[in-house]
C-alpha cells in the first residue's frame, strides 16, 4: 500500500464526519426554531455542545494517550454519535433536547479533534502537509452544505436526521480501516495532564485565542438565523457555507506553499485582523447577498487561524501528551468559546437582531487581535 493509499480511509473519515458537522452547524438552529424554540433557548441548546466538549475533549484525549490509540477511541465516539443523534434529533421538548443533546455532543465533538490529531501525526510521520489531509474535511463540509441545503429546501429541515445518519454510518465504516499512529510507549499519568495545564505559554495562548474563537463560534451558531432575517432560504444558508468552506479548503490545500514563510503567530494575528473587518461588514449588511459575498473570507479567517494555532500548540506540548493537548486546544477553540458565543449571541440576536450581534463580535475580534499581538511581542510568544 502506498503512502497516499494509507491516508484514503482517514481522508474519507474527515470528509464524512465534517459532512455530518455541517448539517448540525448550518441547520440545527433553523431546525430548533421550527420546533418552536426562541432565540435564547436555541442559544442554550447550542451552548450544551461546547459544555459537553469541555468535559469530553480532555477525557477522550487522556484515554487516547493512556491506552496509546486514537483509532479505538474514534470508533467508540462514532458509535455513540450515531446512537445519541438518533434520539437527539427526534426530541421536541426543550429540556429533553438539552439533556439528550449533552450526551450527543459528548460523543460527537471529540471526533473532529481526534481525527485532526491523527491527521497531524500521520502528516508528521509521512512528511506531508497536514493541510493536504485536513482539506478533505473542508471538502466534506462544503459538499454537504450545498447538497443538503438543496435537499432540505425541497423536503423541509425537519428531515435533517436522514442525511446526518447516512454520513455518520460512512464515517463508522471507514474508521475500521483507518491506520492508527505509533505513539510513545511511556505510560501517561494524571500528573502529565497536570503539567500540561502548568505550561504557561500554552495556557496563555489558549486564553488569548479564545477572543477570536468566541466570535467565530457565535457566527457558526447564528449565521443561518441571520441569513433568514435578511430574507434568505435554507438553500442560501447552504450556499453561504459552501462558499466559505471552499475558501477554507483552498487555504488548507495550499498550506504547504505559504505556511512556513513567517512565524506561526503572524498568521494568527493576520486572521484576527480579517475577522474584525469581516464581522463589521456583516453587521452593516442589508441583504443576504452581502453575507454570501463576504463568505470567501472564511478561509482567510478560520482556515488560517486553525492551521496556525494547531501547529503552534503542537510545538508547545510534549509528544507524550499530544492527544490530550490537542483536545484541550479543541475544547477551548470550540468548547468554551462556543458556550460564550452561543449564550451571548442568542441573547443579542433575540433582543437586538443580527446586525448588533455581528458588531459586538467585531469588537471582540479586535480585542483578540490586540492580545495576540502582545503575546507575540512578549517573551511567551517566542517559545515555539
Amino acid at each position: 500500500m502506498t503512502e497516499q493509499q494509507s491516508l484514503t480511509p482517514l481522508k474519507t473519515l474527515l470528509f464524512a464526519f465534517h459532512a455530518t458537522n455541517t448539517i448540525i452547524i448550518s441547520y440545527l438552529p433553523v431546525y430548533l426554531e421550527g420546533k418552536g424554540l426562541t432565540g435564547a433557548q436555541i442559544g442554550w441548546v447550542l451552548a450544551v455542545g461546547p459544555l459537553a466538549s469541555i468535559i469530553a475533549q480532555p477525557f477522550w484525549g487522556y484515554l487516547s494517550d493512556k491506552y496509546k490509540t486514537v483509532k479505538k477511541i474514534l470508533l467508540i465516539c462514532v458509535f455513540g454519535l450515531i446512537i445519541f443523534s438518533s434520539i437527539f434529533l427526534s426530541m421536541s421538548h426543550f429540556l429533553w433536547i438539552m439533556f439528550v443533546g449533552f450526551f450527543f455532543y459528548f460523543f460527537a465533538t471529540p471526533v473532529g479533534a481526534l481525527g485532526d490529531s491523527l491527521a497531524q501525526r500521520r502528516a508528521d510521520d509521512l512528511g506531508v502537509s497536514f493541510g493536504t489531509i485536513r482539506t478533505w474535511g473542508s471538502i466534506g463540509f462544503a459538499t454537504s452544505s450545498l447538497a443538503i441545503g438543496l435537499v432540505l429546501t425541497l423536503t423541509g429541515v425537519e428531515y435533517m436526521i436522514w442525511p446526518y445518519l447516512a454520513f455518520a454510518f460512512i464515517a463508522l465504516f471507514v474508521t475500521f480501516r483507518v491506520k492508527d499512529v505509533e505513539v510513545s510507549k511511556e505510560p501517561v499519568s494524571f500528573a502529565d495532564f497536570k503539567r500540561l495545564l502548568q505550561n504557561k505559554p500554552f495556557v496563555i495562548f489558549l486564553f488569548f485565542m479564545m477572543f477570536l474563537t468566541i466570535s467565530h463560534r457565535a457566527n457558526d451558531s447564528f449565521i443561518g438565523l441571520y441569513i433568514n432575517q435578511l430574507g434568505g432560504t435554507n438553500f442560501v444558508i447552504g450556499s453561504a457555507w459552501f462558499i466559505g468552506v471552499i475558501s477554507e479548503a483552498i487555504v488548507f490545500a495550499t498550506a504547504g506553499y505559504w505556511f512556513k514563510k513567517y512565524h506561526t503567530l503572524i498568521f494568527v494575528i493576520l486572521a484576527g485582523v480579517i475577522y474584525s473587518f469581516r464581522w463589521f461588514l456583516f453587521a452593516s449588511a442589508d441583504s443576504y447577498w452581502v453575507v454570501l459575498a463576504l463568505q470567501f473570507t472564511h478561509g482567510l479567517t478560520f482556515g488560517v487561524l486553525y492551521l496556525a494555532s494547531l501547529d503552534y500548540v503542537t510545538r508547545l506540548i510534549p509528544k507524550l501528551t499530544q492527544s490530550t493537548g490537542h483536545l484541550l486546544f479543541y475544547a477551548v477553540f470550540f468548547g468554551i468559546s462556543g458556550i460564550i458565543g452561543s449564550l451571548i449571541g442568542g441573547a443579542l440576536i433575540d433582543v437586538y437582531g443580527g446586525g448588533t450581534l455581528y458588531f459586538v463580535m467585531g469588537l471582540i475580534a479586535v480585542a483578540g487581535t490586540i492580545f495576540m499581538t502582545l503575546y507575540h511581542i512578549l517573551p511567551y510568544g517566542k517559545k515555539a
